[in-house]
């Protein structure tokens, strides 16, 4: 299944993803090192845009 990077948009495996995170009971999953800071520095910011979907296979 692959899911959005919140911060960036990029298509990401959730398995080959940087970085996971829990927020409000929702996962996010991270592409590198600078979203996961960006992401945990203002998450509200992120959440607005709703990429994190995930998105499966067909």
């Amino acid at each position: 299944m692959f899911y959005y990077d919140p911060v960036c948009g990029k298509k990401i495996n959730r398995s080959k993803a940087y970085a996971r995170l829990k927020h409000k009971d929702e996962i996010y999953y991270l592409c590198c090192p600078k979203c996961q800071a960006e992401f945990e520095k203002d998450p509200k910011n992120y959440l607005l845009k709703g990429k994190h979907k995930p998105h499966g296979q067909y």
